[in-house]
């Protein structure tokens, strides 16, 4: 059996970016920045998605430096960008919280894949622009 399952606590590195597409879905995006210790001293910073984010998600203010605890899976996008082909590894999120009593993993929740085509359709429409 194979398991795409991530649990990410960091920072976030930068404002988040709520966008609203003409279907009325939603999408919630932010930059997080995780330290590392081991094996050595290592920043990474990792793009974080979450399609139809509760509402009070998308109420402010969220501040750059602010602890987020994220559940989802690792997903590669592509998209085509002068002539070539690019592609980066993102988490797409099933939770976001800023505090960690309210993660609250379930793995059917953060394991399903993304109810409708429609969600990956405006997120490939977002690498477009």
């Amino acid at each position: 059996m194979d398991l795409n399952l991530v649990v990410l606590a960091g920072r976030l590195a930068s404002p988040i970016e709520l966008r609203t597409f003409p279907n009325g879905n939603r999408l919630f995006r932010c930059l997080l920045t995780v330290i590392s210790d081991r094996p050595r001293r290592r920043v990474d910073v990792i793009g974080v998605s979450l399609w139809s984010p509760p509402d009070h998600l998308c109420e402010g203010p969220w501040e750059v430096g602010e602890r987020v605890f994220v559940a989802g899976s690792i997903q590669r996008r592509f998209w085509a960008e002068n002539p070539e082909q690019v592609s980066r590894l993102e988490v797409v999120a099933k939770q976001v919280v800023r505090r960690p009593g309210e993660l609250d993993l379930n793995y059917e929740d953060v394991c399903e894949p993304p109810k409708n085509s429609a969600e990956s359709a405006d997120l490939r429409a977002t690498h477009a622009t």
